[in-house]
């Protein structure tokens, strides 16, 4: 069941894609038919001016005159195709997660392939473009990611807002290790990250890294998937009541009647596990090379 609800999830982030194409499309097409217009009138008025321009037009045999008005619509056609489909695609990819989770010594992994130990936690977000360590050594074209390291203290969440929204993936990162003890505050900062209109709207892809699972004692990765979607399915029933002020930004989770699964997201929503400290860091690279492509 889990599987097909994952597929219909698939199913529903391409057409969302495809919304945003579509989206795209129109309004580059009233911006061109704008520019074709003043065009258009421009040429009407030396036309005007121009007599000997009305004469050469009657001597012209009418095929040329279609012929020449088809390469110009065939013109404009394929600039407005070429403009869209050279639109950037985003390459950002957001890590956030509580305080002490493990955020900034993975942004380190990623960038430079260190743990970085010994550095204190920022009260600013780490932010770089760069190509992951593990690639610097191939070869081809290899497109840059641009990584977020948004601190996870509770008054800086609202930086968030500035990143996500032109985000291509979000990187919820939990300690595995001390997870029993945060769970509610991760589930509680999880579900905020869930419910924004920009992560529903746009479908942004959510992958929850259980870090530190270098120590014997962490719990695994589906053990808190389930502590977490139990603490969420909580949070849904308390925050049923929704204020005027947070209305137009905040979505509901999961289905009615059904206990909330990740499954039920609009967007998708996976787990994996990592080691930023030892840098065994693989499945999260493999997912910011799915959603950040060349």
């Amino acid at each position: 069941m889990d599987e097909w609800k994952a597929k219909l999830s698939d199913v529903e982030q391409w057409k969302a894609k495809l919304s945003d194409v579509f989206e795209q499309g129109k309004s580059l097409l009233q911006e061109s038919l704008v520019q074709t217009q003043e065009s258009l009138i421009q040429a009407k008025k030396k036309f005007d001016e121009t007599p000997d321009i009305k004469q050469k037009i009657k001597e012209t045999p009418e095929l040329q005159l279609y012929i020449a008005a088809a390469v110009v619509v065939l013109t404009i056609f394929l600039s407005l195709l070429l403009r869209l489909f050279k639109r950037k695609k985003p390459n950002t990819i957001v890590l956030a997660g509580l305080t002490g989770s493990g955020k900034t010594v993975l942004f380190y992994q990623l960038r430079d392939g260190s743990s970085h130990q010994g550095t204190v936690t920022s009260m600013d977000p780490n932010e770089g473009t760069f190509v992951l360590h593990s690639e610097v050594i191939k070869k081809g074209k290899i497109k840059p990611v641009h990584l977020v390291d948004v601190p996870g203290h509770s008054r800086l969440r609202p930086k968030l807002d500035e990143f996500v929204p032109q985000a291509a993936g979000v990187v919820f990162v939990v300690d595995s290790l001390e997870f029993l003890p945060n769970c509610r505050a991760a589930a509680e900062y999880l579900y905020d990250i869930l419910t924004k209109a920009s992560v529903v709207k746009k479908r942004i892809p959510v992958l929850i890294v259980c870090n530190k699972t270098e120590k014997v004692t962490a719990h695994s990765k589906d053990f808190i998937r389930k502590q977490l979607e139990k603490e969420i399915d909580k949070l849904r029933t308390s925050r049923t009541v929704i204020s005027d002020a947070d209305i137009s930004s905040e979505f509901t989770l999961g289905e009615s009647g059904q206990p909330f699964a990740f499954s039920q997201c609009h967007n998708k929503v996976t787990l994996a596990e990592a080691s930023g400290l030892t840098g065994d860091i693989s499945q999260v690279e493999e997912f910011i090379r799915e959603h950040v492509k060349p």
